[in-house]
């Protein structure tokens, strides 16, 4: 079934679950940044719940469906509307033939994510379909997408059908102002006492050149990093380091100006501190927010990530056996 691109939006990719195992040879895991959104619209579809859909930002796109399809939109509040009426969101619904779906711009969130029964129909590439455009690789031609594209969609299973709901428990909410929970990182103690002190006082907003690379905040304090003598191979500035890996999620801060949070595109080495990273169970809510919403940074230790990874993996499951 063929899917037209009349208007593509900010930024429309083809995303699934991501594409995990080749960190160490410098690929992303890349995949949906929302993944509980992004698994919430392929389960009300009947898809595997990694199946490869629609993630758009801030503005979704236009399409065209050239046949009769079962889709579902989650995440951001941008209501969804076949041929200008409006149709609801954590809900499956049909679309006919010839049909036009657009969206309203997003109100709360960053992200929306539409699946479609049967999944997009993109090669698969290092075992994802997931788009890394930064190196060109997977999704749709390795691009987000643009005018006059158009897709496929795989076969539709037995259970797919309209009018299949999120309960009201399974609908995640995204503030504008919010907390996230930072273990410390390899290089904390490289932060002066005041600066170590600063990045946890301080409210942090989001910058317009947030992308799925990485999450940057400004208008906190600048960072001090201690004096000392730069190690042979690290960059003159105080927050370089000689290279290392960098952990999806953490934080590093050029120059000691804006905390950058590297997300699910972001590149897996190179020559900043990385003073803390984001634990797993935050980086959904870090990809619904918006340019300009605001966020505190709050110290935790592994103890408390790991009761937080466990909650989300509990969330996920319940999500799961509503579908089952």
């Amino acid at each position: 079934m063929a899917i037209e691109v009349i208007k593509p939006g900010l930024a429309t990719s083809v995303q699934d679950a991501g594409r995990p195992g080749y960190y160490n040879i410098g690929i992303p895991i890349s995949g949906a940044l929302d993944q509980y959104a992004f698994r919430a619209a392929n389960l009300l579809v009947g898809n595997d719940e990694g199946a490869a859909a629609l993630e758009a930002t801030l503005l979704g796109p236009e399409l065209v469906f050239r046949a009769p399809a079962i889709v579902a939109v989650t995440g951001a509040e941008a209501t969804p509307k076949v041929n200008g009426d409006a149709r609801p969101r954590n809900e499956s619904f049909a679309v006919r033939a010839d049909d036009r779906l657009s969206f309203d711009f997003m109100k709360v969130g960053a992200r929306i994510y539409l699946a479609i029964a049967g999944g997009i129909d993109v090669p698969l590439i290092l075992g994802s379909r997931s788009t890394y455009a930064l190196g060109a690789l997977g999704g749709f031609a390795g691009r987000k997408l643009n005018a006059g594209d158009t897709l496929a969609s795989g076969n539709a299973r037995s259970g797919a059908r309209p009018g299949r709901a999120l309960a009201k428990g399974l609908v995640p909410t995204y503030p504008k102002s919010l907390e996230l929970r930072v273990l410390p990182g390899l290089y904390f103690h490289r932060l002066t006492e005041e600066s170590a002190k600063t990045f946890f006082e301080d409210t942090w907003t989001v910058a317009p050149e947030a992308d799925r690379i990485g999450y940057r905040y400004r208008k906190g304090r600048a960072l001090s990093f201690r004096e000392r003598k730069q190690p042979f191979g690290a960059g003159s500035d105080p927050s370089n380091i000689v290279d290392a890996g960098y952990p999806y999620g953490s934080i590093q801060v050029p120059g000691g100006v804006e905390p950058i949070i590297l997300h699910r595109d972001a590149v897996s080495g190179g020559g900043y501190a990385m003073i803390g990273t984001v634990i797993s169970a935050d980086m959904d809510r870090i990809a619904q927010m918006q340019p300009n919403n605001v966020a505190r940074f709050v110290a935790v230790d592994m103890k408390a990530a790991l009761a937080a990874r466990a909650d989300y993996m509990s969330r996920l499951a319940a999500l799961r056996a509503a579908f089952q």
